[in-house]
């Protein structure tokens, strides 16, 4: 049997392995083409055609608020009119597919206005500044998100940690509804006190093995020293109506406070939390690096840029480079700041 098989094989019978390939290519390829034995042509096809959707921009530009100080050494003012934006909430939308525009705070408002009208959305960073011009601006840029999405036109904004706070603020029309916790510095698990909340959420697009492994293992990145409890968040009208509770944490001391919401009829979701460090930042020890906790980061971004990708601004090419933060050069400030590794500096 052993001397039969390999004298076919001697005189010219293909092995099995290439006869099915053979035969593969026979039924996709002209007579003419498959009979040529050792010959593999491949298909012809056209070139692949720009996206023709209208209703999915794929070159989404989102603006980042500025925040007072040079974000070195937790500086807020150094005295100057300098403000900052960490590189890692650029990086964070970059790593969905967007670009960004600086809305640096203290500029003019029409300058302000000029680039809001470049952009697909809003993300406003974490920090301290509670009050002043930096409040003003933000008060300005939540109310263009609002008008713009209740004239039909979608325009999401992520807010994070002081964002969050902020806008609490706003909505609730109370500047002093913020409580204290203890969470600086601190990795946290996310609980789910309602899973049904989470239909048309950023969760709904995570693995049920990943949303559990968030309720049990510390995925997430705190570093605030305020916030909002679920019973204030429940007993404020104004942000009851508004916003749907998606997650809490608990502090250090076990105190429970809302690390996640989204709006209810905007396309607005808040944390807490800072999603951007599991992937971008390395100053402090307690930033979760782990697998799941990047897939948790990218998760948020996708969402977030897949809101983006609907709106219907198509702004001018030429005005978005002269606009983007590729304009201005980073700056490495981890050997003196435990805050960021690399921001972009404005003055």
């Amino acid at each position: 049997m052993h001397s039969s098989r390999t004298g076919a094989a001697a005189m010219g019978s293909p092995p099995p392995h290439r006869l099915l390939l053979l035969l593969a290519v026979a039924a996709v390829l002209p007579r003419s083409a498959a009979a040529a034995e050792g010959v593999i042509r491949l298909p012809r096809g056209r070139a692949c055609a720009a996206p023709t959707d209208p209703a999915a921009y794929d070159r989404p530009v989102i603006g980042i608020v500025s925040h007072p100080g040079d974000g070195a050494g937790g500086r807020v003012s150094n005295g100057t009119a300098a403000s900052y934006i960490a590189a890692s909430y650029v990086k964070f939308v970059e790593s969905a597919g967007a670009r960004v525009v600086p809305l640096i705070y203290n500029e003019p408002e029409e300058r302000l206005l000029e680039k809001l009208s470049l952009v697909n959305g809003v993300l406003f960073t974490g920090g301290s500044v509670k009050s002043g011009p930096y409040f003003e601006t933000i008060k300005k840029v939540f109310q263009y998100v609002l008008d713009k999405n209740d004239a039909g036109i979608p325009f999401p904004l992520f807010a994070q940690c002081l964002g969050f706070e902020l806008v609490s603020m706003i909505v609730s029309k109370d500047n002093n509804i913020l409580e204290s916790f203890s969470a600086t510095n601190q990795a946290s698990t996310l609980q789910f006190p309602n899973y049904s909340s989470l239909e048309g959420s950023v969760f709904e697009r995570f693995d049920p093995d990943l949303i559990k492994k968030l309720s049990t293992s510390c995925l997430v990145m705190q570093n605030h020293k305020y916030g909002i409890s679920p019973k204030t968040l429940r007993e404020n009208v104004a942000l009851s109506s508004f916003f749907k509770i998606l997650t809490t944490s608990p502090d250090e001391n076990g105190e429970v406070y809302v690390s996640t919401v989204q709006a209810n009829k905007y396309p607005i979701t808040c944390t807490q939390w800072h999603p951007e460090k599991a992937i971008f930042e390395f100053g402090k020890q307690m930033i979760p690096h782990s697998e799941e906790a990047v897939q948790v980061t990218q998760n948020f971004a996708n969402y977030f840029i897949s809101q983006a990708r609907k709106s219907q601004n198509r702004p001018p090419a030429d005005k978005v480079l002269d606009n983007l933060i590729y304009n201005y050069s980073p700056t490495f400030i981890g050997k003196k700041s435990k805050s960021f590794d690399v921001v972009y500096i404005f003055s």
